[in-house]
């Protein structure tokens, strides 16, 4: 996938061909975990300002969507980096051998929250404990395993989720997951209230999100690119964030034309106020962050869940080799 630099251009970078043309870039392709949203936003400003460019890079974004599976092009070589949801895919890759590795942290909070109706007893994660919750089949495994451990929430409170907003709106005792910058939006917009939302990593549900896979083949021998793109996309994401969002804006719109303006500005917002991406591990040590210890206590309730054996080995699901660097800090005082 990478294209390499040619030899004019690696002249050029010895001052050999000053007068010569302009340098090539390395182009790499970076899939999403959906359609182009503001949850992307900072790639797509790295692209929408040159802050790729800057770096040398040639990025393609391959949005995703229901029927793409970006993880499988990744690991099949198909694309150079990828957008991973949560550390549970990193855990998984090493469970089931497959070469692919995480390497920056985007999201410092997840975005997952359960959301019920005002005025409906509600109002805490701990009052929902033996009520029905709708949630996807994949989230058995995942943020429910959490609210087990910590609440008591138990299999039985478990009702299917179809991503139709119908069932919750028309049932004021309805409880269901969604996504802290869509759901509540739709509600908002179809049913006329705003829901009462519980954002889960404020309950310490501490996975990172969002994240940053490629392949371990790719860090081990081409360790300066992968920390080109890193380097990029957080300060693209500083950027959006602190400066300017529109660039960026304008590309989430071409890719995806069902955003609408109103959508992109909830989300942003919902972004920024809950410091989704700048904030715990971020706020010292930049965008992107990751650290062992976090790494290890989330890895701790898995365990502990019964999802993955104890002696998994950690270290080839993540390295912290190209984040941690305060790259693009600057941006956000400006």
């Amino acid at each position: 996938m990478i294209a390499r630099r040619s030899l004019a251009s690696l002249c050029l970078g010895l001052g050999v061909l000053a007068a010569g043309p302009a340098l090539a870039l390395d182009e790499v392709t970076f899939g999403t975990n959906w359609k182009a949203q503001p949850e992307h936003g900072g790639y797509y400003q790295a692209v929408a300002t040159g802050i790729y460019e800057e770096a040398g890079l040639k990025v393609t974004i391959r949005p995703g969507g229901p029927q793409v599976n970006h993880a499988q092009l990744l690991a099949a070589g198909k694309i150079d980096f990828n957008m991973g949801g949560s550390m549970f895919e990193a855990f998984n890759f090493v469970q089931n051998d497959v070469p692919m590795v995480t390497i920056a942290a985007i999201f410092q909070k997840d975005p997952q929250v359960l959301i019920a109706h005002p005025d409906a007893g509600n109002d805490s994660l701990e009052a929902i404990k033996g009520k029905p919750v709708m949630i996807a089949a994949d989230s058995r495994t995942t943020f429910w395993e959490f609210l087990k451990i910590k609440y008591g929430y138990t299999d039985d409170q478990i009702r299917p989720y179809t991503f139709n907003m119908a069932p919750f709106l028309t049932d004021k005792d309805a409880v269901q997951q969604g996504y802290l910058t869509s759901e509540p939006f739709a509600i908002q917009k179809e049913g006329g209230f705003e829901p009462v939302v519980h954002l889960l990593a404020d309950a310490g549900y501490d996975t990172y999100s969002t994240t940053i896979q490629t392949s371990w083949q790719l860090v081990n021998e081409n360790p300066d690119l992968v920390q080109r793109f890193v380097d990029a996309s957080v300060r693209g994401w500083y950027s959006y964030l602190y400066g300017d969002p529109a660039p960026a804006n304008e590309l989430i719109k071409q890719d995806n034309p069902e955003m609408t303006d109103e959508q992109i500005a909830f989300s942003y917002a919902k972004i920024k106020e809950n410091g989704i991406v700048d904030s715990g591990d971020s706020l010292d040590l930049g965008i992107g962050a990751m650290t062992d210890e976090r790494i290890k206590s989330f890895f701790d309730m898995t365990v502990q869940a019964g999802l993955y054996p104890a002696d998994l080995d950690l270290s080839k699901a993540y390295t912290l080799q190209f984040v941690n660097k305060k790259q693009g800090m600057e941006m956000k005082s400006k």
